[in-house]
């Protein structure tokens, strides 16, 4: 898949993984710098790429020219020795960029606790340089890869001002997946003309549909990243404000709905997803509570993984989750197969129940009677390989 125009990428190993068939350095160029908005991680813990590239956008105005992404190592909870690194991965790249500083975003995925080998990254910087081109997507969407059994690309496309308009973005993560934000990174490119205020606010409200509403094993990342940059080349009218930008803020939801869904499904060790849709609740808040506490559950997740209809699970977590709400007018469905109608068993065939759980993607619907708030959460299914990859993962 081609990037859209304005923008150049390769991917290349850099030798901080030992495989030498596996890449681990990407590399994104926006020749001149772009608009840009971020969204990051709300772990205290932030890694030092993350802090460095929430201080870049703010002192560049929201512009980027290079990213620098590398998968490995996190360079998360390194104290200065890591933030020195990471700064001079980024002095490099912005000598070979031809920009300042502040304009190199820099991201990094991978093990806790271990410094960047900033040498290798920095001797290996013009060699990517030297491979960036138009056609670099498969490359660089394979160099952040961790434990993801596949890079995961996703593109949409739409007409403003007689113009056709492309986004495009790709994303890795399948384990510490949770909302704020879902270890993820993503980045989203388009050729659409627009300014950072206009992308952080398209941003934000993607991103809460979207990987703000996954969840693999309730844990978040230090270095959770969501980059969107804009290059302007597909012409027409700067986008400053949200109003009559429905087509864009719909292509950017749908790109990025599309990633936390291969996100979600590619789950470490996952077998199946729980799309979770919680009705009826007092608020929106206490319908993501509800949602959040099925999907996150031990046990609603292994007997997801058994394709196990055991509905007493589900509504346990829900009981316990702090939304407010009578026990007495909950009902819960399964795909058209109702479980519970105002909390009371409903009749149905075990074997129906069973065939919806056996689903790749199992469809919940909660109705708590309560009010008009309501939630989507994806959560992936906890079994024996998610314990076994994670177990071994530092081996």
């Amino acid at each position: 898949m081609r990037l859209p125009s304005g923008f150049l990428a390769s991917g290349i190993h850099a030798g901080i993984r030992k495989d030498k068939s596996r890449p681990d350095l990407g590399l994104i160029v926006a020749p001149g710098g772009v608009p840009a908005a971020a969204v990051f991680t709300r772990n205290r813990f932030l890694a030092a790429p993350v802090v460095l590239a929430k201080a870049g956008l703010k002192a560049s105005g929201g512009r980027v020219t290079a990213v620098v992404v590398n998968a490995g190592c996190a360079n998360a909870v390194t104290g200065r020795e890591g933030m020195a690194a990471a700064r001079r991965v980024r002095r490099r790249a912005a000598e070979l960029a031809g920009c300042p500083e502040n304009e190199v975003f820099p991201a990094s995925t991978g093990v806790i606790g271990v410094v960047l080998p900033d040498e290798l990254v920095r001797k290996a910087l013009p060699g990517s340089f030297a491979r960036l081109s138009a056609s670099g997507m498969d490359a660089i969407s394979h160099a952040i890869l961790t434990t993801d059994v596949g890079p995961k690309v996703v593109q949409a496309s739409f007409v403003r001002e007689e113009r056709r308009i492309r986004v495009v973005g790709f994303a890795k993560g399948a384990g510490m997946i949770h909302p704020d934000m879902a270890t993820m990174l993503a980045f989203v490119l388009t050729d659409a003309p627009a300014e950072p205020g206009f992308l952080k606010a398209a941003l934000r409200r993607a991103a809460f549909r979207s990987f703000n509403a996954i969840s693999v094993d309730g844990d978040t990342s230090t270095n959770d990243t969501l980059l969107l940059m804009a290059s302007g080349k597909g012409g027409g009218t700067t986008m400053t404000s949200l109003d009559g930008e429905e087509a864009f803020v719909g292509a950017l939801t749908k790109v990025c709905r599309e990633l936390a869904w291969k996100i979600v499904r590619d789950g470490e060790g996952a077998s199946r997803v729980m799309e979770i849709v919680v009705t009826g609740a007092r608020s929106d808040r206490e319908a993501r509570l509800a949602a959040h506490a099925v999907g996150t559950s031990p046990l609603v997740k292994t007997a997801l993984a058994g394709g196990d209809p055991n509905w007493g699970r589900i509504l346990a977590a829900v009981g316990r989750s702090g939304a407010r709400f009578a026990a007495s007018k909950v009902s819960l469905a399964a795909g058209r197969i109702v479980l519970v109608k105002d909390g009371q068993p409903a009749p149905y065939a075990e074997k129906d129940a069973a065939k919806v759980f056996s689903l790749e993607r199992v469809p919940l619907r909660i109705d708590l009677g309560a009010g008009s708030g309501s939630a989507l959460l994806l959560a992936a299914d906890l079994g024996h390989d998610y314990v076994t990859l994670n177990a071994d993962y530092r081996t």
